[in-house]
C-alpha cells in the first residue's frame, strides 16, 4: 500500500512539473502536439539528426508580442533535414533570427542546426506554408529561409522579418514589429517587387501584354497582400519562357 502511494505522489509530482514549468517560462505550449510529437520523435533512429541544435531559450520575455510567426504556439509542419523529411512536426519559426525551433520533449525547445535545414512547412488556418532555405552568394542579398509562394521558370518569394521597435508601447515596452518584402526570381537574380508596375519593368519586352492581362482580368495587387502577385507572375513566367 506504501510503495503503491508513493508512486501516485510521484506521477502527480511529474504531472505538475510538465504543465507548469512552461507557464513559469512565460512560455504558450499545444500540450496534445508536444506529447504526440515526443512519443514520435523517441521511436525514430533519426532523433539525433532532427534534434541537431542548441537548447533554445527566451530572451526576449520583456517585449510585447511575439519574435514567432502567427503564434506562441507549436504549430504542425514537415521539417528537411540532410534530405530526410520529419513529418507533423511541432513548429516554430522566429522571425526575429530567422531560425526553426522544434520540441524536444519534457518541454525541451531545440533551435535546428540551419546548416542543415533544407525545407520546412507551417499549418495554419486549414493553410499550408512552405519555406526553402537560400544560402548566401555573392550576387544576391536575398538569404536564409523564404516563404514560396510560386515556383516555375521563374519564382515568387516573400521574406518576413521582425524587429524590436523600443519603448513603442505607451513609451514604456518595447514592442515586436513584423516587416515582409516580396521577391520574384528571374534569371538566377531577386529582384524585390512592391506593385504591377515593378513587375511590368522586370517584364518589360512584354509590356503592353502584361497591362492587358492586368486590365482584362482586374488584377489588384498590393505588397500587403503577396499572395495577389501570384497570377500575374505565373503569367509572365509563361511570357517569359
Amino acid at each position: 500500500m506504501k510503495s503503491f502511494m508513493r508512486s501516485i505522489r510521484l506521477v502527480l509530482i511529474l504531472t505538475l512539473v510538465f504543465f507548469i514549468a512552461p507557464a513559469l517560462s512565460g512560455r504558450s505550449v499545444n500540450y496534445r502536439l508536444e506529447a504526440s510529437y515526443a512519443l514520435h520523435v523517441q521511436d525514430t533512429v533519426d532523433r539525433q539528426l532532427l534534434l541537431n541544435g542548441r537548447v533554445w531559450r527566451n530572451l526576449y520575455y520583456k517585449v510585447r508580442g511575439t519574435q514567432f510567426m502567427f503564434t506562441d504556439t507549436f504549430l504542425n509542419g514537415d521539417i528537411v533535414i540532410n534530405g530526410k523529411i520529419f513529418r507533423d512536426c511541432g513548429v516554430k519559426y522566429d522571425l526575429l533570427n530567422d531560425e526553426l525551433l522544434t520540441m524536444a520533449g519534457h518541454n525541451i525547445i531545440i533551435q535546428l542546426n540551419k546548416e542543415m535545414v533544407k525545407s520546412f512547412t507551417i499549418n495554419y488556418n486549414q493553410s499550408t506554408l512552405n519555406f526553402v532555405k537560400l544560402d548566401k552568394d555573392s550576387i544576391n542579398d536575398l538569404n536564409g529561409y523564404v516563404n514560396v509562394l510560386y515556383q516555375g521558370n521563374d519564382a515568387l518569394y516573400v521574406k518576413y522579418r521582425k524587429v524590436i521597435l523600443l519603448l513603442a508601447v505607451d513609451n514604456k515596452y518595447d514592442e515586436f514589429n513584423q516587416t515582409q518584402k516580396i521577391y520574384v526570381k528571374k534569371d538566377g537574380r531577386f529582384y524585390p517587387v512592391g506593385n504591377k508596375n515593378d513587375v511590368i519593368d522586370l517584364y518589360s519586352a512584354y509590356r503592353q501584354q502584361i497591362k492587358n492581362y492586368i486590365r482584362i482580368n482586374r488584377l489588384k495587387v498590393s505588397k500587403s497582400n503577396p499572395e495577389s502577385f501570384i497570377p500575374l507572375i505565373k503569367f509572365c513566367d509563361k511570357l517569359g519562357h
